[in-house]
């Protein structure tokens, strides 16, 4: 059932586009209300969990590791797989973030006839998930030049190596074909995996058919159902600069787009999408193993009053004396 209401969601929301636009003329509505709700709703929500997870105690250091740790001089410790230093943590990290390794070194497990557990690798994964999140941060950035008049040499390299074979007019960008064929491949991974598709819910369906429309609608503005470039980069700049003013002629497609991508801005903070700033927030990998050189105290722990026993025997001496127990200093 979480398939068919994921399935169910993107289709209304497409349809309430294409009733509020073609039916209503509610451009303005969702053109620049929507889209400046939703950025609002994105920062917002996104500043509110990274602080809730900021205030979150670490009692322990319960770094992942997977090697040796640095102990005596003779024996090697794996710098990347146990990290000690600060520099290890970040190369560590920066392999995590840009290549999944963890990703690349994970296993599967299936239960043969015999029965017999096996256990594999899942590089398909790892490339599938690999090419997803590359060719989508691409496919973003490459949006910048509707946002800026500003010429970046570094963008100008990448849509020339995205377009290198040059087929079609306007060039076909390799990244979208890889942005929709990753997609599908995560989708076609839930379904046909009877244990992915029984712990799957609607959360795990609808990003997928979200992000799948929205490169759906952008292929077709681009390729097929051409739309006035000049016109959507007037209106784009207007909303950067706050002062919008919503051009005649978008086309439905246009307005399609948008709305999809001002949900995903919307969904992304309450969704399990915020995995991207959540790595770097993981204690698991954002912290050195270095328990044996470094007593680990919890920044988060209140400060608590303590009471000596040299104290204890001043407050209590006469009681103590009267007694008969022993006091380790006279009057």
């Amino acid at each position: 059932m979480g398939i068919f209401y994921g399935f169910v969601a993107v289709v209304a929301l497409v349809l309430l586009v294409i009733f509020g636009v073609g039916a209503l003329g509610l451009d303005t509505l969702f053109a620049v209300v929507i889209p400046y709700a939703a950025i609002a709703l994105f920062l917002i929500g996104f500043a509110y969990r990274v602080f809730k997870w900021a205030k979150s105690p670490v009692p322990y250091k319960i770094t992942t590791t997977c090697g040796q740790q640095k102990s005596l001089p003779w024996i090697k410790n794996n710098k990347l797989d146990c990290p000690h230093s600060t520099w290890a943590v970040i190369g560590r990290m920066a392999l995590e973030v840009l290549f999944f390794r963890s990703l690349f070194r994970n296993t599967k497990s299936e239960l043969k006839s015999g029965p017999k557990l096996v256990h594999g690798d899942e590089k398909y994964l790892w490339l599938g998930a690999l090419a997803f999140h590359w060719s989508f941060l691409i496919v973003f950035a490459r949006h910048y030049r509707f946002f800026t008049n500003w010429e970046c040499s570094v963008m100008t390299l990448v849509n020339n190596l995205d377009s290198f074979f040059q087929i079609g007019l306007p060039m076909l960008y390799m990244t979208d074909l890889i942005l929709v064929g990753a997609v599908t491949f995560l989708f076609l991974r839930r379904v046909l995996s009877p244990q992915l598709r029984y712990i799957s819910l609607a959360a795990d369906y609808f990003p997928l058919f979200l992000i799948f429309g929205i490169a759906a609608s952008g292929i077709l503005m681009r390729y097929f159902m051409r739309v006035d470039i000049v016109e959507i980069k007037n209106l784009a700049m207007g909303l950067v600069g706050f002062n919008p003013a919503v051009p005649e002629g978008l086309g439905i497609i246009f307005y399609i787009h948008l709305f999809l991508v001002s949900v995903l801005f919307a969904y992304f903070p309450f969704s399990k999408l915020m995995h991207m700033p959540g790595v770097f927030m993981s204690p698991t990998r954002n912290m050195a193993n270095d328990n044996r050189a470094r007593r680990h105290i919890n920044p988060q722990n209140p400060e608590v009053k303590i009471h000596t026993y040299e104290e204890y025997e001043d407050e209590f001496r006469d009681v103590m004396k009267a007694s008969g127990l022993p006091l380790d200093k006279e009057e």
